[in-house]
């Protein structure tokens, strides 16, 4: 039997410049050289008398044609990549590198790897620096925990998931609280600030306790988990997501003296390559990670 299919080379660079946009992102995951890449492509459209690739564009997109082949193809090279991945690692430890935001990688993620490492001891999980400017291009991560942004597209060639912290809401210690009997009470109070996020008081105040007066800004914090430590000291009262805070909460350092949350528009999303969608590993962690946000934001869910 004569085989009529391109040689896996040829799909692999193909595939890669479809996901990626690049043919240099494409040669860098691939590990190959640019040139490399293009003569794969040219191959495979000389083959099937067609372009595949529309190269004028930036980034570079399929054509009609090529989206085609995509769909047609990208399924099978997944399941063969998923095929080797099991027969050829089988009982052998499994690595996944994962980027995290710093406050929810040490307050929320790193407390609960110990749960998944005795569900899967044969994947081990390192953590890669985070990026705020993240464009997914790294081959040094395999899953990524993203701040969502309101205003930013996920590229390409991404999978993101919502996993937790759309929603914020007053956070202080127990002596604090007990001065605080409405939320207009908060005005005469010192509002601990995230500098990176100015506006979540004044959304908080205003979308979930129909305050109008704008707030007296306190104390600035340019990470989460500063911005906890002075809570727990009684610095003031911070506006936060839940769970970042659940230690303090279980141990009564703090508490949410309202139970009312607002939705900020952003969030920590779990964010995976479109091309590992088969691999074994990546999706025993999302769906894990996904079971973890769930049970979080339900022991918090407020109006």
């Amino acid at each position: 039997m004569r085989f009529k299919s391109p040689s896996l080379p040829e799909l692999h660079a193909f595939l890669a410049v479809c996901q990626l946009g690049s043919f240099r992102k494409a040669a860098e995951q691939l590990c190959v050289t640019q040139a490399a890449v293009s003569r794969s492509i040219q191959r495979l459209e000389q083959r099937l008398a067609c372009t595949l690739i529309d190269r004028s564009a930036t980034p570079v997109v399929p054509t009609a044609r090529g989206l085609e082949l995509q769909r047609l193809t990208e399924p099978h090279v997944h399941g063969l990549e998923t095929a080797m991945e099991r027969f050829g690692q089988h009982g052998q430890p499994r690595t996944l590198r994962v980027s995290v935001a710093p406050t929810l990688g040490t307050r929320w993620l790193v407390p609960r790897l110990p749960q998944f490492r005795a569900l899967q001891p044969d994947i081990t999980i390192e953590l890669r620096q985070f990026r705020y400017d993240e464009n997914f291009s790294r081959d040094d991560v395999d899953v990524w925990i993203e701040i969502k942004r309101p205003a930013r597209a996920w590229p390409r060639g991404i999978r993101a998931r919502y996993l937790l912290g759309q929603e914020i809401v007053p956070a202080c210690t127990p002596e604090l609280a007990a001065r605080l009997r409405s939320p207009q009470d908060l005005l005469h109070s010192t509002l601990l600030q995230h500098t990176n996020y100015p506006g979540n008081w004044p959304l908080w105040l205003t979308e979930a306790a129909g305050v109008q007066t704008p707030p007296q800004p306190g104390p600035g914090f340019d990470l989460g988990s500063n911005l906890i430590v002075a809570a727990c000291a009684g610095m003031g009262v911070t506006v936060i997501q839940p769970a970042l805070i659940e230690a303090e909460l279980a141990s009564g350092q703090l508490v949410l003296p309202f139970k009312t949350s607002a939705a900020t528009g952003r969030g920590y999303y779990l964010c995976t390559r479109t091309a590992l969608s088969g691999s074994d590993a990546v999706e025993l962690l999302s769906r894990w990670l996904l079971a973890e946000a769930k049970a979080s934001a339900a022991r918090y869910a407020f109006a």
